[in-house]
């Protein structure tokens, strides 16, 4: 009898071992992801800044957004919406700018990862197509990106007219750009790009981003510095001010 009660503590105590390093090596395993995630996000910032220009006249925006993941295939749909003032300050009309796009993102090796899709930047009853020397600012983008590690380069074409200059089909923008993780939960942004207008040289130029955020209170905020080299007659509104100078510029972001 002895010896059974023995056989069967030892049975119990396999089980119950063997539960136990199941449990932590569930813990210690990834949470799978859902085969289809949807997310929404709303934030201010208060200077809506857009490859480094200003599309606010410099002053506060109120933006939010939703997006549509499905893991398994990579694919993505979302949609984002901001206020703006730089169509009024051409004298059109609209104070929005809709932003749609869809596309697909995966690995290529370790380490290595892609992004393709398409943009469109659509601006409700902007009125640019009636303003002599504009056209309309809706404008549609494709685009290609190649992740290394930390590194990201992303490259986007225009197939339509950009954001009201005419005879601009074809203009490009190349984004380089970081995400580092700090200490304390904070992280580190470093970004450089280049907008080249095609046909129009005057409105071509160079951007920058040096920025940090942190995830406090349920919310993300970051502040940065941006600044441009863009023509500081061209990009320059009503009132004379530049859209493109070098400011701080913060937003906080609530994603649910």
């Amino acid at each position: 009898m002895k010896s059974h009660n023995i056989l069967l503590a030892s049975a119990l105590l396999c089980a119950l071992m063997s539960n136990v390093a199941r449990a932590e090596d569930a813990a210690a395993a990834p949470a799978a992801k859902p085969d289809n995630e949807v997310a929404f996000n709303l934030g201010v910032t208060t200077d809506y800044r857009y490859r480094g220009i200003s599309q606010t006249n410099l002053d506060p925006a109120i933006q939010g957004g939703a997006d549509y993941t499905n893991n398994p295939t990579g694919f993505y749909a979302g949609t984002w919406l901001s206020t703006i003032k730089w169509t009024k300050d051409v004298s059109g009309t609209g104070d929005v700018e809709w932003d749609l796009y869809a596309g697909k993102r995966g690995d290529i090796m370790a380490d290595t990862s892609y992004d393709v899709g398409v943009l469109s930047y659509v601006y409700p009853s902007n009125g640019m197509s009636s303003i002599p020397g504009f056209v309309s600012a809706n404008t549609t983008e494709f685009y290609g990106q190649l992740t290394y590690k930390l590194l990201n380069v992303k490259y986007s074409q225009s197939v339509t007219d950009l954001f009201g200059t005419p005879d601009s089909k074809n203009s490009m923008y190349v984004d380089v750009f970081s995400n580092i993780d700090l200490a304390d939960g904070y992280s580190l942004a470093l970004h450089a790009g280049h907008q080249k207008v095609s046909n129009n040289s005057i409105a071509s130029y160079t951007d920058w981003k040096i920025g940090v955020s942190k995830d406090m209170f349920g919310v993300n905020w970051a502040l940065a510095a941006i600044g441009t080299n863009a023509n500081k007659s061209f990009y320059v509104t009503p009132s004379g001010s530049f859209t493109g100078k070098t400011a701080l510029v913060l937003t906080v972001l609530k994603t649910f």
